[in-house]
């Protein structure tokens, strides 16, 4: 079985992605990535790297990027910021410039030294909070820029690419792990775990998704 890198924040997205990889290729075979950049709550650092070796992964790595916050400006990376969407705007305050691009850049490098060529990321344009870099054509063209820059053979795999919020809740319940999601996850923009604070937009994206997906269920 082939190895596999997945970028790990702990959150929903990428622990449903880790998940299914480890049902997939087996823990041994699943390295998890995790990127300490300046976000508001160390916690999810943390989380990410405890959920890691509880999942027993192959290998975890932390990486720090506290550049970062020097450079661009944002509600995530900014505690004195308040979370919004200002009237007219494409892309809510939340949005990091350029992150996926330099999650995805600083992944291949790793998973390179690794010998390991493909590489898993938790972003959906389906349901998502209007972030460019959540888009299948970001991805594919991530693709391809990584095999040029480096002359290797990536695959980005970007399995809830076009999946709801809801079908994602669904995964994990065929995965037996909806309340390990619901329960040990960190989404919330609030930095609380679990059903986080409720009321900021990624608390009630998930919420909804999972009441929609709770509600389906009883009706099958």
């Amino acid at each position: 079985m082939k190895p596999v890198l997945v970028v790990f924040s702990g959150g929903q997205d990428s622990t449903t992605c880790l998940l299914q990889a480890i049902a997939e290729r087996g823990a041994p075979n699943v390295h998890t990535l995790t990127f300490a950049y300046g976000q508001r709550h160390a916690l999810e650092v943390q989380l990410a790297e405890t959920l890691a070796t509880e999942l027993g992964v192959a290998s975890h790595k932390t990486v720090s990027l506290d550049w970062y916050r020097g450079i661009t400006s944002n509600a995530l990376m900014d505690t004195n910021t308040p979370i919004a969407q200002a009237e007219g705007a494409a892309t809510p305050n939340t949005f990091v410039e350029g992150r996926n691009a330099l999650f995805l850049l600083t992944a291949a490098i790793y998973a390179k030294s690794k010998g390991i060529l493909d590489l898993i990321i938790g972003v959906s344009e389906a349901d998502f909070s209007g972030y460019p870099d959540c888009r299948e054509v970001f991805i594919r063209s991530m693709n391809e820029t990584l095999n040029l820059a480096m002359d290797c053979t990536f695959t980005i795999h970007a399995p809830l690419q076009h999946m709801t919020k809801a079908e994602e809740w669904a995964l994990a319940d065929r995965l037996g792990k909806l309340d390990f999601i619901r329960t040990r996850t960190l989404t919330c923009y609030e930095g609380i775990p679990g059903d986080g604070c409720g009321v900021c937009p990624a608390c009630k994206l998930r919420a909804a998704g999972l009441a929609a997906y709770l509600a389906a269920r009883s009706k099958a």
